[in-house]
């Protein structure tokens, strides 16, 4: 089954378009390397996803005909990602959550950036 493909039947993805998405901007690597969308998995092999700031990583136990319901991910896919990793994941997405309540959308702009400094000085 193609990696990508894959990824969408085990829902590590939400739609498939987003999978190859994901694979053409080098965000999922298979055994360590970069893969293209069609990049053929097998059992065994180790899937790793960039969610920011880390890798989560996969082992594929077996390969299903057609997408599975969410109850049934854990016979695919086993996660082995390590525990303080899945913590940082934790504490980022937190931090994420409160300045999205408070307001703050990325980088300042080029005015709010001036009145930071005015502040500053």
């Amino acid at each position: 089954m193609r990696i990508d493909k894959y990824t969408w039947v085990v829902r590590l993805f939400k739609t498939r378009t987003l999978a190859t998405k994901a694979c053409d901007t080098e965000k999922v690597k298979l055994n360590g390397d970069f893969v293209k969308p069609s990049k053929l998995i097998t059992v065994g092999d180790e899937i790793s996803i960039k969610i920011i700031p880390i890798w989560r990583r996969f082992k594929v136990l077996d390969i299903p005909k057609s997408r599975i319901g969410a109850k049934l991910v854990n016979q695919y896919l086993l996660e082995t990602t390590t525990a303080a990793d899945l913590q940082l994941l934790e504490e980022v997405q937190q931090q994420q959550h409160q300045n999205k309540l408070l307001g703050i959308k990325g980088r300042p702009t080029k005015k709010v950036r001036r009145d930071l400094d005015k502040l500053n000085d």
